[in-house]
């Protein structure tokens, strides 16, 4: 019943954004526009959040008639340092995102309303342990874009339509939906703003069944972790999931992430919100994990996804420094200038804790390539890091589609081998992508469970085998494709030559002979 009720309201959520981006985005590129319909999703849940905390301590004392959003703005004054304390943020009655959809219409200066709005929100948190939380989160959202219109009268129109339909999304009380109807609203947004937009959606946005399978191989055997960690976080998916899965209370110290595009970090932080993530529960940083990481206070982490840029430029060896990087200095080699992939997994590893596993996709070419990738494989399976490589699937991401892999990381094993399972017929097409179903997940994770060889599916492998065959870790050199040609019987078939032969002797007899009669005619 419950699923029923979660389908529900998850088809008409996505049915309404559905009608809001096609009716509102007119000349606005598909992807710029998310800014604005996210921004002030955004805005609507940390009004909504605020006025409910609000509100029902006052129902809780005896004020049952009590309601935050009509108090003037003198009245709620009061409580700023309280709330700025409990919540990391505060917003006068005046500003919440209702009052000011309210008059919006008759507002000749709702583009100067709103960005003073979002200034003094972002700015209740300075000076506070949220400043760096809330900081700039409202910077990609222009009011004052051309986008919007040639004019303001023409841009606070379209604002006007923005707020309206926002409000009218039916998200209900965050507390009660059976589904978390603001994170799904992100989630589909990111979604479909990724497939459909001009700038390609992989560097944003990491599909959903993909997070769920990454994720969920990261948590095998864990009912509650110290800490999540993603080195490249993108929107905060994977870091989500994690929350999804185990239960945001089970992750004891939080969420943890380092992006270094800037929209991509705004965004992370708001979906943190979005999904009732408290202040003091993440840490999202900026800038780039491979030569300025900002989270050596907090390794080791006991959990570590990610799903990095494949084969980046970074400076590699040209940065002499970074050879007696503590991350980097084990395998006694740096990742190619031009392939940051391994320099990745090698952050990973060193930031992963005793007890930890760390899920990261890989591109393909890491898996075999010779170098410096060689020699940095090699330390992985000499040391024994290396738990599970498997091959995906192609095109089940945005932007690309190349057949990707998981490399599964540990550094507490108990058998010098590694599983290698070959998941590459595990999906469903859905229109131009591939799609990881649940049937799909469950059994690339049974396998990673069982570590037993399946026939032309899963294989457990000494790692004096991979050396063997000089640590190519290609999944295709250790699972034996299955051969789907059709059988021939060749018995059969020369009987078959045989009768034809017979029979072709037969006929040239019988040509012959009218031949001949024809001749004896003449």
């Amino acid at each position: 019943m419950e699923n029923n009720i979660k389908e529900r309201e998850r088809a008409e959520l996505h049915r309404t954004i559905w009608n809001i981006a096609n009716e509102l985005r007119g000349s606005v590129d598909g992807w710029d526009f998310k800014q604005y319909v996210l921004g002030m999703l955004f805005y609507r849940y940390i009004s909504e959040n605020i006025t409910d905390y609000i509100n029902k301590g006052e129902w809780e004392a005896g004020n049952k008639d009590f309601d935050y959003a009509k108090l003037t703005d003198e009245q709620a004054e009061q409580i700023r340092y309280e709330m700025v304390k409990e919540k990391g943020f505060f917003i006068l009655p005046s500003e919440l995102f209702e009052n000011v959809r309210a008059r919006a219409k008759f507002d000749s200066n709702l583009n100067e309303t709103l960005e003073r709005v979002f200034k003094n929100t972002e700015a209740s948190a300075l000076g506070t342990p949220s400043e760096k939380n809330f900081k700039g989160l409202f910077d990609d959202i222009d009011v004052n874009s051309n986008k919007l219109g040639s004019t303001v009268e023409q841009r606070n129109a379209k604002l006007v339509r923005i707020l309206n339909a926002i409000a009218e999304m039916q998200l209900g009380d965050y507390k009660n939906n059976t589904i978390d109807a603001f994170g799904d609203a992100y989630e589909f947004l990111m979604g479909m703003y990724a497939s459909n937009a001009g700038k390609s959606g992989g560097e944003y946005f990491t599909p959903q069944e993909v997070s769920e399978l990454l994720t969920r191989l990261a948590l095998v055997g864990k009912t509650e972790v110290n800490k999540v960690y993603d080195p490249a976080c993108g929107s905060g998916s994977l870091l989500l999931k994690s929350a999804k899965i185990l239960g945001k209370d089970n992750v004891r110290l939080g969420f943890f992430g380092q992006e270094i595009n800037i929209t991509t970090y705004n965004l992370c932080r708001i979906n943190m919100f979005l999904h009732d993530i408290d202040y003091d529960k993440f840490d999202i940083a900026l800038g780039d994990t491979l030569t300025n990481p900002q989270h050596w206070d907090e390794e080791p982490f006991e959990v570590i996804v990610s799903n990095p840029p494949y084969s980046i430029r970074w400076k590699g060896d040209s940065d002499a420094t970074l050879i007696n990087d503590p991350r980097f200095a084990p395998a006694g080699v740096l990742a190619p200038r031009s392939k940051a992939d391994l320099a990745f997994v090698m952050h990973c590893l060193s930031w992963l804790a005793t007890n930890g596993t760390a899920a990261i996709v890989c591109f393909p070419g890491v898996m075999y390539r010779g170098g410096a990738e060689k020699k940095i494989r090699q330390y992985l399976i000499d040391n024994n890091y290396i738990d599970c490589i498997i091959q995906l699937p192609d095109n089940l991401f945005y932007g690309t589609s190349i057949a990707t892999c998981i490399m599964v990381l540990k550094k507490s094993k108990s058998e010098n081998s590694t599983l290698f399972i070959d998941a590459s017929k595990e999906f469903v097409k859905v229109t131009n992508n591939n799609k990881l179903t649940q049937e799909n997940i469950e059994t690339i994770l049974n396998a990673f469970k069982d570590r037993k060889d399946i026939e032309h599916f899963a294989r457990l492998v000494p790692n004096s085998e991979i050396a063997e065959q000089d640590y190519n870790l290609s999944v295709s050199t250790y699972v034996e494709q299955e051969d789907t040609r059709e059988k021939i019987d060749i018995v059969a078939l020369n009987a078959e030559i045989e009768k034809i032969v017979a029979r072709e002797q037969i006929l040239r007899e019988e040509i012959d002979k009218i031949i001949a009669e024809i001749e004896v005619g003449k």
